[in-house]
């Protein structure tokens, strides 16, 4: 018994120790969720690269999302081409007319059905069937007459000026932009054609502002982040912050590097500049108690990483700061 009794402490053991461990913190600067702005393109998935082929929508933003009129069934169906019918109440009210009064004759005696039985009623009956046949005719051939000009007139418009519905040119393969020690953040992203020129200073700025973000955060020094990050990032930070200090832990990072990245997107919209990139860093991330610096969540000792894609702004002639946060 008391071999088996040794045993079932054993076993018990192994279950619960694993739990004792501390587990991985992911408790960086945004990590675990998608929020900020990214101006006109908040509702847009940046364009893929090598270090993030995919990424998730911004989950939190102030930016109102677009929504497309196929989205919306209501909007969709207000914005529908009306039918036939609608388009000529005319002709449907003649044709239900005439169907109604054969209808109302075969009910009552008169009519498709009153001559049944005699020459005249089918003379009757063949008459009311060769006019709304007639009718029906017409119709369709004025309806096709109508409706053909703007065909031709859409089929020549391309004619003189190439296929407007060429296959559009495949976009060229994400370069990445290979960090290591000695080596610069040099550009290679995969939109097809930039409309913003991203510079090696604009490179080394992400860089910076990756690893200052997060030292910011970890000392949850708000002064600090505020010359970082937008107003509504500053908002979530605030807000991450907060709930950690209400559950009596703080979280620490350290010896953050950049492993590699990508240039996703660069573009302006009036006197604000955009670029999006991708970036595969590693740190030092834990969840320390506040009471006894005892870490509750991570592990001091081992290296974490994390692949996120950073949108980044200035004003014309301004510094970058990180305006959104997405997760891949």
């Amino acid at each position: 018994m008391t071999k088996f009794r040794w045993l079932a402490i054993l076993a018990a053991l192994i279950i619960a120790v694993p739990s004792l461990a501390p587990s991985p913190a992911d408790a960086r600067a945004g990590g675990g969720s998608g929020a900020g702005s990214r101006g006109s393109k908040s509702g847009q998935a940046p364009a893929p690269t090598q270090t993030a082929p995919t990424s998730k929508p911004v989950e939190r933003s102030t930016t109102p999302q677009q929504q497309s009129p196929s989205a919306n069934p209501a909007t969709a169906a207000a914005g529908a081409k009306p039918g036939f019918m609608q388009r000529n109440p005319f002709l449907t009210g003649l044709m239900g007319g005439m169907l109604g009064a054969g209808l109302f004759g075969m009910l009552f005696g008169g009519g498709f059905g009153a001559g049944l039985g005699s020459m005249a009623g089918m003379l009757g009956l063949l008459l009311q069937l060769a006019l709304v046949g007639g009718i029906a005719y017409l119709a369709v051939r004025w309806w096709k007459s109508r409706n053909g000009a703007p065909q031709a007139a859409f089929a020549g418009a391309g004619a003189g000026g190439g296929n407007p519905l060429s296959p559009r040119q495949a976009l060229p393969e994400a370069t990445p932009m290979a960090r290591s020690s000695a080596a610069p953040m040099l550009g290679g992203g995969a939109s097809a054609a930039p409309s913003l020129a991203i510079l090696e200073d604009d490179y080394n700025a992400f860089e910076a502002l990756l690893t200052n973000v997060q030292a910011a955060y970890s000392a949850g020094d708000l002064a600090k982040l505020r010359s970082l990050v937008t107003p509504e990032m500053l908002g979530y930070f605030t807000q991450e912050l907060s709930a950690n200090a209400s559950r009596g832990v703080e979280n620490k990072i350290d010896a953050v590097k950049l492993e590699q990245g990508d240039l996703s997107e660069a573009w302006s919209e009036g006197a604000v500049d955009y670029a999006t990139v991708a970036m595969r860093f590693s740190m030092i991330d834990v969840m320390r108690n506040v009471a006894d610096g005892r870490i509750v969540e991570g592990n001091a000792n081992v290296r974490t990483e994390a692949t996120e894609v950073w949108t980044f702004l200035r004003g014309r002639g301004g510094n970058w700061i990180l305006s959104a946060i997405q997760q891949t």
